[in-house]
């Protein structure tokens, strides 16, 4: 479903706060030249609360946007033989109209084909003196089947059009904060030294231990890509958001999650903190924009965001989690 004009206002609003954020952590870092790494992560921090939603929402439309363009695809391969049939039925119409023509019911040959639309040409049918019963019937037919079929493309193709231009414009978005991003990356390299300050990205056993789950196998595959970098709306092979990496990590269990840390949550029964399994997922913040996957003694893998890449952190590591769930 497309979001409301309210949501993409709302979303409009996120962006320029977003920017305006990013903005003056730029002036700021200009300002001073040597951040100190905790006022770096803060501001990091901070901003990503704010931009993660917009990212989850921008895998949302584009996963829609591909399952309606993929529905639009098969209906233009289920006419493709109503296309054939309307070809020979034009070639009968020529015919028709040759025959009216010699027996001097041009006229009415003109008004036929000079009809708007196939359900005038279907009324205007009845109009063509000499033609055979038949033939009008398996006419009528397929040119009643042409405007079922398209009854039902229509608003296909206008969901998809829709979904293709909020998708661009979601990207136009990502692009603009993507940009500003690399300007406080920078700031980010600047703090840490030339390392990066991405330090340890897997510190303790991963999976914390065996077992012949699913979940295990989930958590594995995610514990195997850790150290590939984030990239806003990736699902791998190379790299990944936040709700790539869960969905794909369940992929190689089995299982399908939608691409997006909210519908992902929907997707599955609640789990209790206490009965939390390797391969249940955590979700963070009020909003659910960020999600991860348990892989067992108090530890989750993750895809961060944009400048950092994926790791393993202690689940309780200073953001709020909203719940917990297992596909």
């Amino acid at each position: 479903m497309l979001p409301s004009r309210v949501h993409r206002r709302r979303l409009r609003m996120v962006l320029a706060s977003v920017l305006s954020v990013i903005f003056a952590m730029a002036m700021t870092g200009q300002a001073h030249a040597d951040p100190t790494i905790p006022e770096v992560e803060a501001h990091l921090d901070e901003l990503w609360q704010q931009a993660e939603p917009m990212i989850e929402e921008y895998n949302a439309v584009h996963e829609q946007y591909l399952k309606n363009k993929a529905k639009q695809d098969e209906l233009e391969a289920a006419i493709a033989p109503y296309k054939a049939q309307l070809d020979a039925a034009q070639d009968k119409i020529g015919a028709m109209a040759a025959r009216a023509y010699m027996g001097g019911q041009a006229d009415a040959i003109n008004v036929i084909l000079g009809a708007a639309s196939p359900r005038q040409l279907v009324e205007q049918l009845g109009y063509l003196d000499g033609a055979a019963r038949l033939q009008t019937e398996q006419l009528s037919a397929v040119i009643h089947a042409k405007v079922a079929f398209d009854a039902q493309k229509g608003p296909i193709d206008t969901l998809v059009n829709d979904l293709a231009a909020q998708d661009a414009d979601l990207a136009a978005k990502r692009k603009a904060i993507e940009e500003r991003l690399d300007e406080l990356q920078a700031l980010r390299i600047q703090a840490y030294g030339t390392s990066g300050g991405i330090g340890a990205t897997r510190p303790w056993v991963c999976p914390a231990e065996y077992l012949p789950t699913p979940g295990y196998k989930a958590a594995a595959f995610a514990c195997g890509e850790i150290g590939k970098p984030y990239v806003w709306g990736a699902a791998g092979p190379r790299t990944y958001d936040c709700s790539g990496l869960t969905m794909v990590a369940w992929q190689h269990a089995g299982v399908y999650l939608p691409h997006n840390a909210a519908e992902q949550r929907r997707s599955m029964p609640y789990v209790n903190r206490a009965d939390l399994q390797i391969g249940d997922l955590v979700f963070y913040y009020s909003g659910l924009s960020h999600v991860a996957i348990y892989v067992g003694d108090g530890k989750v893998v993750h895809a961060p965001r944009s400048g950092d890449v994926v790791r393993m952190v202690l689940m309780d590591r200073g953001a709020y989690i909203h719940s917990f769930g297992r596909p």
